[in-house]
């Protein structure tokens, strides 16, 4: 059953509410990109953790040498989100929308 204006309505005004910033993304990713904090902010948690490891493995280690490869490989997957960071916004604003519209429609379907 399609969406009434007034619910499609409701679902992006949900949708807004829940969208997350990529302008905070992208603060975070300038400030604290190593710690991954622009992808803790995103959800992305997994590969927060793992950027947050590899930084602080680099770290540790970067006396010894074996550091240095750990944070050029950071500072790449950091360049990388710079281009990223859109796409991940604009994803999980279509996810928020999808599962609003199922919401709002098994509501309304179960009002009928």
């Amino acid at each position: 059953m399609a969406l009434t204006t007034q619910e499609q309505m409701l679902v992006e005004q949900r949708v807004t509410n829940d969208a997350k910033s990529a302008g905070v993304a992208y603060l975070l990713l300038i400030f604290f990109g190593g710690l991954g904090a622009h992808r803790f902010y995103l959800g992305q948690t997994g590969t927060a953790i793992a950027m947050l490891v590899l930084t602080i493995a680099g770290w540790l280690t970067i006396v010894i040498v074996v550091g240095i490869p750990l944070l050029i490989a950071v500072g790449i997957w950091i360049f990388v989100d710079l281009f990223l960071i859109p796409g991940i916004v604009q994803q999980q604003k279509n996810d928020s929308r999808l599962r609003h519209a199922q919401e709002i429609s098994l509501i309304s379907n179960h009002g009928n």
